[in-house]
Parts: C-alpha cells; structure tokens; sequence
C-alpha cells in the first residue's frame, strides 16, 4: 500500500477574481493544496481553521490589508509562511512587508517562474526551520541512537541490520567523522553478541611498534620491561566483537598476523608458541580506497577478501539532506543541556548556510561547531555573523536555487577567499592581514596575482 503524499497548503488572498483564479489553478498544477479568500475577514476564517503552509496575499484590499494579514499571522503561527504581493510596488512597501513579517515581496506583473521560484524559496525555509526544531516527522533511530532519516542514511540502517544478523565480518566504509565506529557499536548492539564486550582498536593511533602487542598480548618476559603477562585486545574481545578502526594504517606484517587471526581463529601472544583460540567478530573500517590500496600492493589482496565479506557505505553529510537539520537539532538541545543554557534558536539565514555548506569534517565538524556555539553565543539567537568565518563565507558559493555551485580550483577558492576577508572590513587591508595571517606585503603580492 503506498503512502499518501502530503500536500503543502497554500491560501491566496486577493481582492481580484481573475488574479485569484490565476493563482489556484498555478498553484494547483504545482501540486499544492490551494486555499482563495476575497478579502483579509474570509482569510483569518480559512487560517484559524485550516492548517497552512504558506500565505500568499495582496497588499491592498478593501477594509482590512495585507499588512494586518501578516501581523496576525505573525502574532498566532510560527507555522505559517507569509508571501507578499502587489501591483503597487515601492521600497517602502517591500521595506514595511519584511518588517511585520513577510517572506516574500512580488511585484505585479510576474511570471510563473517568478511565482514558484519564490513560493519554492518560501516553504524550503519553512521546512528547514520546521526541521531544525524538531516538529517535522519523529526522527528514526536505531538502538544505539544513530540519527537519519535520509534515504542514505535508510540503506545504512538495512545494512546494520543484515549485518548484525550474521557473524560474518563487516568492513565499514566512509570519510573521517561520518560515524564508523557508532555503526559498528550499532551492529554488535544489535547482534547476539551484545551481552559480550565491544573493543574498539585505532590501528592508526597506536605506534607500529606497539600495535601487535596490544593487540595478541605478550608473556611475561617476552621484552624489556614485560614483568608479567598481558592479554591483548583480541583475548579481551572473546566471545564480543573488535573494531579495527582505520585499518588501512596497518603494516604489511601486521597485515599477515590478522589474517592468520580470521583464518585460524587463533592468536599467539608474543613471547609465547602457544596459539590460544579466540571467538571474535571483527569489524574493521577504513577511509581509504582498499582495492586501490590492494591494486599498489600496499595492502594484502586476500585479507582484503576476508574483511570485506559484509560492506556498510556510510554517505558523507554533505549527501544526507535534512539529516543535517536533525543533528543540529540533537546536538544543540545536548550541548544546551550540559552547559545549563536555554536551547538557542537559530535564524532561517543560519540554518540554510550550515544545510549548504560542505562539512568536510562531517558529523564530528557538525557537533563541534555546534558546541563551541552554544557555548560562545550570550543570547538565545544564533544568526550568520555568529557562525565561523569559513562557513559564513561559503554562503556565497550557494546559487539561488540553493546548489552548490561547481567545486573551484584551490587558487580561485584562496582568491576569493582573500576578497571576502578584505571586503569584510571594509577594504582595510591590515586587519584583512592579521584575519588572514600573513603580513600585509603578502597580501598585496595575492591581490596583484
């Protein structure tokens, strides 16, 4: 059975039958869900009793006009977007339309494009802001908490399960801070295995030289300063699972040992020629291209082959849509709970920056900036000037539509980059230098290139 697809509602307010009716049978074609109301009395009736998404009126009208519409709209929904239009435009009417609330300012004539543009525009902002607060659709986790409702995020979700349903090894693949190790807690969690340990390895982390001894253990006596016998990560994991966090990083010896490890079922501490058995589930993770790595023989074609059994994909943040709007959410009530603040609220201008900016660091960037806000901001409003330069500056390389423009060269992306820094004071080029950190002689040399 397929789900309904929920409609946006529009109401159209205008004191001219023709332009009325123009407008629902636009707007209707669009696929939206039109309300009409002659006049601002018929159009509070329609809007205390109906659920609306968005406000399209004309300014004047007779009685009442489209400035008392919005102000009472404004005074009785955060729900509702409001559209201002008119055939008698001026500044000061699209001045006055903003300041009591309107999203939107057309002037009269406008061409269709000009209207879906615009409503588009309109209810995108809504929605983004609906989202962020939360009152969208509850948000789907899984056991362990992992956010996304995305439909990448969904295939993640199947994946975990199918993994965790199987004893079979899962090698986890994505870019540094989209998660690796929270999916693959969410698979041991999920699994038979749960009551069991869940130890998590940074192969990257731990010096080669110390790599194989924390990992199968030694004997006492094994080397200098062995005084007694230590188990590894492998024994501690018995009968649970291990993460191999960054497995890519590991030695071509290494390598061999671990592959002995999922062949043999068997580790051999060092020092020792006794292999003891061992029942462990490895997940490993890695945010290198393996096979490439397998192709310049930097990385064992068959160990490869024995990981890579089950592959979880995770997507950068930057592909997962309005999840961004869902951790912001989870992260700014977190970090607002720990530092005994009110949850600030974000600005419509703010949220559509952070959704369009890139995130290179992912999750982990996402959460960090998100911190060090709720932990900088003094009121209970987060606007763009309070978001860090970078991300205020990338705004400008979002096109009307609200795409990311085509990815620059890195001498354009620091040429522009050189301009905002300077345009944002005001052409004064020695505070451009000290924001930039370089001296101002440097500066000239990158403005004459």
């Amino acid at each position: 059975m397929e789900t309904a697809v929920v409609k946006e509602s529009i109401l159209v307010v205008d004191d001219a039958p023709d332009t009325l009716e123009l407008l629902r049978r636009n707007l209707t074609n669009q696929g939206y869900q039109v309300f009409t109301a002659p006049n601002v009395r018929e159009a509070i009736t329609i809007f205390e009793d109906t659920p609306l998404d968005l406000v399209i009126t004309d300014l004047k009208m007779p009685g009442a006009n489209g400035l008392d519409l919005i102000k009472h709209i404004r005074e009785n929904s955060h729900e509702t977007e409001v559209m201002m239009i008119t055939g008698y435009a001026s500044i000061n009417g699209a001045v006055e339309a903003m300041k009591t609330g309107a999203e939107e300012y057309l002037s009269k004539p406008f061409t269709d494009d000009e209207l879906s543009s615009a409503v588009r525009r309109t209810l995108d902002k809504l929605h983004i802001r609906k989202t962020a607060l939360g009152q969208g659709h509850c948000t789907p986790r899984t056991p362990q908490g992992i956010i996304g409702e995305s439909e990448a995020m969904q295939k993640v979700f199947s994946a975990i399960n199918k993994a965790a349903s199987t004893i079979a090894t899962v090698l986890i693949f994505g870019e540094s801070g989209t998660g690796k190790e929270l999916v693959s807690r969410a698979i041991h969690y999920s699994s038979s295995r749960a009551s069991a340990p869940f130890i998590p390895v940074n192969c990257g982390g731990i010096p080669e030289t110390l790599l194989e001894s924390e990992l199968f253990g030694y004997v006492k006596g094994a080397f200098t300063g062995a005084s007694e016998s230590r188990l590894g990560f492998f024994q501690t994991a018995d009968g649970g699972s291990i993460f191999l966090d960054e497995i890519s990083e590991t030695t071509p010896a290494m390598q061999v040992k671990l592959l002995r490890v999922l062949q043999e079922k068997e580790v051999c501490m060092i020092g020792s020629s006794q292999p003891r058995k061992v029942n462990v589930r490895i997940i490993s993770s890695t945010n290198k291209d393996l096979q490439a790595l397998v192709k310049k023989n930097l990385f064992r074609e068959d160990l490869f082959y024995r990981l890579n059994i089950i592959m979880v994909e995770l997507p950068p943040l930057r592909e997962r849509g309005d999840d961004i709007l869902l951790l912001i959410n989870h992260f700014i009530a977190k970090f607002a709970r720990e530092s005994g603040k009110t949850v600030p609220s974000f600005s419509d201008e703010a949220l559509q920056v952070l959704k369009n900016y890139h995130w290179p660091g992912n999750v982990r960037e996402l959460e960090n900036v998100i911190q060090r806000m709720v932990v900088m901001t003094d009121g209970n409003s987060i606007d763009v000037p309070d978001l860090p330069s970078l991300m205020r500056f990338s705004a400008l390389n979002v096109s009307d539509s609200g795409k990311i423009k085509p990815a620059k060269t890195l001498v354009e992306m620091e040429s522009e980059y050189v301009k905002n820094v300077l345009a944002s004071v005001g052409g004064n080029k020695t505070k451009a230098a000290e924001i930039l950190g370089i001296d101002r002689k440097t500066l000239r040399d990158k403005l004459t290139k």
